[in-house]
């Protein structure tokens, strides 16, 4: 091997490790917590007085009537969302994206959680767009939801791209033609009284 191809395979790998470790940093930069763990500063209910959100063991946590749980920073457009959720036996719930500031349950995109409830839609699904029936994780048990949403250019039309994964397990890409919402606030559901959802770990990274 010449020297000058010597120093440029050299140069080349200096600058491959570079990239890769300031890759990983600036992702890691990118991750904006949501919740603090300890307070509800950055989220305000929506909905019937009666219902309840409040923070238990470092979790924000939903019981009683239905309400929404909305994220007061936004709108948010492209971005990955990620949180570590938990559902009661029997209970039901809703990840909402590119909602309202005051939502109601149709408003926005809703990644569903429920492992029991007698709606048969389970965790996992995109509600009334693409929907798994598969129970996928047990109730009163933690689970990180992690979405991508981004709008694109497929086969020349425009388009909203959905990835859903659960617990690391990419499930599908759901691709919009509908361009349904086009950008908005977090919000969280509670959907009825027998229902109990707790919420921890809340972030999002913005995408170009």
């Amino acid at each position: 091997m010449s020297i000058s191809l010597r120093w440029f395979s050299i140069a080349a790998s200096v600058l491959a490790a570079f990239m890769l470790v300031s890759g990983v940093k600036a992702e890691d930069k990118e991750w904006v917590s949501l919740f603090d763990g300890k307070t509800m500063d950055g989220w305000e209910k929506i909905g019937n007085e009666d219902s309840v959100w409040e923070v238990n063991d470092g979790a924000i946590c939903g019981s009683g009537p239905a309400s929404m749980l909305v994220c007061t920073k936004g709108p948010y457009k492209n971005f990955r969302y990620r949180a570590e959720i938990k559902i009661n036996d029997k209970g039901n719930s809703g990840l909402y994206f590119r909602t309202t500031r005051k939502p109601g349950f149709s408003d926005g995109y809703e990644a569903q959680i429920d492992s029991t409830h007698t709606d048969p839609i389970r965790t996992g699904s995109i509600y009334g767009m693409c929907h798994v029936y598969k129970r996928l994780v047990e109730p009163d048990t933690w689970f990180t939801y992690d979405l991508e949403v981004r709008d694109d250019v497929w086969r020349g039309k425009n388009i909203t791209r959905i990835k859903v994964t659960v617990d690391g397990n990419e499930l599908f890409e759901y691709l919009d033609f509908g361009l349904t919402f086009q950008e908005g606030h977090f919000a969280f559901q509670q959907h009825d009284p027998g229902s109990k959802v707790c919420i921890r770990k809340v972030e999002v990274m913005e995408l170009p």
